[in-house]
Formats: structure tokens, sequence, C-alpha cells
């Protein structure tokens, strides 16, 4: 079985209506080239890190407008969409889910995905996020059905946790999903090396679209989304600008990896070991 799949790398704004736009007309590139499945980055309804900005302008997941849009885009060009993730306000937590939706080409949200693994970090050039102020983590790990088999969801950060891929891929996963916002320093170091970890240790598809370069609130990322096979070879690259890349994923590509390494079958159990004394203490 054959997919042609596509990442949609994006420079989104501080305002979600632009978004849409932007968004909606690459996904329509992406169809005209024959994709079925179109996949969009991390916060691609609304990227604002400035204080006070996604509390004013995040909306409930029940009336977020691109969500609405890229279901209505769906149902017409009878694809299937990943949302990479939005910023939705919830009802029970001061601060935001930052989820990811999989739509079907009738419109249907088959599953989503709230980002489990919270980025807090002080980076050397300046940069600072603390996400767990402002998102609330998830809790679920999720695998997804589509015509090309199960669909195990992630997002950004969540790729510095190999357990969790793991995971994934032993509840059937074939193709990982990986949209992004990364920064620009920890791009330039990990971005490929991560990714083509995560589908070689599992022998899966990986398809991470991305944003890329300067955004009005100050952020700079990285681009260069990846579609990856399952033995590690990058399919498809983007750049450092805002476009369509396009792959055909060759399903049975899977079981070939995973016949000639079968790491997944090999797990043992172990006993951790005891935590060591730091010198002086």
């Amino acid at each position: 079985m054959i997919l042609r799949a596509a990442c949609v790398q994006t420079t989104s704004a501080a305002e979600i209506a632009p978004n849409i736009a932007a968004t909606c007309e690459m996904v329509r590139q992406a169809q005209a080239e024959g994709a079925a499945f179109v996949a969009l980055p991390e916060v691609v309804n609304l990227c604002e890190k400035r204080p006070g900005g996604l509390e004013r302008k995040a909306h409930l997941e029940a009336t977020e407008p691109a969500l609405a849009a890229y279901r209505e885009l769906s149902q017409e060009l009878e694809i299937w969409l990943l949302a990479g993730s939005l910023v939705v306000k919830l009802e029970d937590d001061p601060r935001m889910a930052n989820r990811s939706f999989l739509i079907d080409p009738k419109g249907g949200i088959v599953a989503k995905y709230d980002k489990i693994h919270m980025f807090d970090v002080d980076l050397e050039e300046g940069e600072s996020y603390r996400e767990s102020n402002r998102f609330r983590p998830g809790e679920r790990a999720v695998v997804a059905d589509t015509p090309w088999g199960p669909m195990g969801m992630t997002i950004c950060y969540d790729m510095r946790f190999p357990y969790l891929y793991r995971t994934l891929a032993q509840a059937g996963a074939r193709i990982l999903t990986v949209p992004s916002s990364f920064t620009q320093p920890t791009g330039r170091a990990h971005w490929h090396t991560l990714l083509r970890c995560r589908a070689i240790e599992t022998g899966c598809f990986v398809i991470a679209p991305a944003q890329c370069g300067d955004h009005e609130d100050g952020r700079k990322t990285y681009g260069h989304s990846l579609i990856i096979s399952p033995w590690g070879e990058v399919l498809a690259e983007a750049g450092e600008e805002p476009g369509v890349i396009v792959a055909d994923l060759d399903l049975s590509k899977v079981d070939e990896a995973r016949s000639m390494v079968p790491a997944l079958t090999h797990d043992r159990a172990f006993a951790a070991p005891e935590a060591l004394r730091l010198a002086g203490e």
C-alpha cells in the first residue's frame, strides 16, 4: 500500500485568520500534488508567546475557527488532514491545551492528542520557554486508525522521550506524526538526529511538519520539515521557508524494517540501578 503524504511548513502569525488563509492555500497545493494525507505543524492556528496573547485570542474547541476551517477543507478536498496542533482554551483550567486533531475526508475528528511533555527551558541565545505555565500537559498516548494503518500522534518536544514512541509502535502504530515548532538552536543541533532515531527505533514512518522563520511574537523556528522511512532515510525535506513537501510512503517498508531488526519484540525486564550519591554529599 502506498500513501502519498505531505507536510505543510508555515511561519504562523499571531492572529488566527491569516494563519487559516495561508495554510489552507498550501493544503490545496499539497492535494493538487496528489497527497491523500496532509500534515500541518504545531501551533498552526496561533503562534503567540507574548504575555496574555494566547489568553485573549484562543477559543474553546467547539468554536475554534481554524478547526472548523480544516474540517470543511478536508471534506471539500476529500483528504485526511492532521491539524498538527491548535491552541485551544479549556473550560476547566486557566491553562490551554496544545492539541493535535486528525480529520478524515468527511470532516470528522477521528482522534485528538494533547501534548504530554512540556518545553520548559532557557536557551543560550536568550530565548526562554515555560510551556507548563500556559498549557495543561496531556496524560494519554494516542494511536488512531487510518486507511494506511494505525497512526501514533505526538507533538514536538515529545520527540526527546523515546519510550513514548516505543509505546505507540508496540500498540500498533506504523506511522508517527510529530508536528513541531522547533527552535533554531536546538533544531540545528538535534532535529534530524532525533527524528531519524525515532523512525529507526520503532520501524515507523515519521511525518514531521514544522514551523519556520521569524515570527511576530519574537520566536525563531527551524523549519526543515521531514518525512522519514522506517529505515531512517529522509524521503523529503523542506528548507527554511514556508512551503510543501510530498513523499510516497510504501507501507510494506514497515514490516521489512521490523523483520531486519525486530527490536520491538526484544524487551526484557530489568531492575533499575540505585541512585548514586553526588560527590561531596
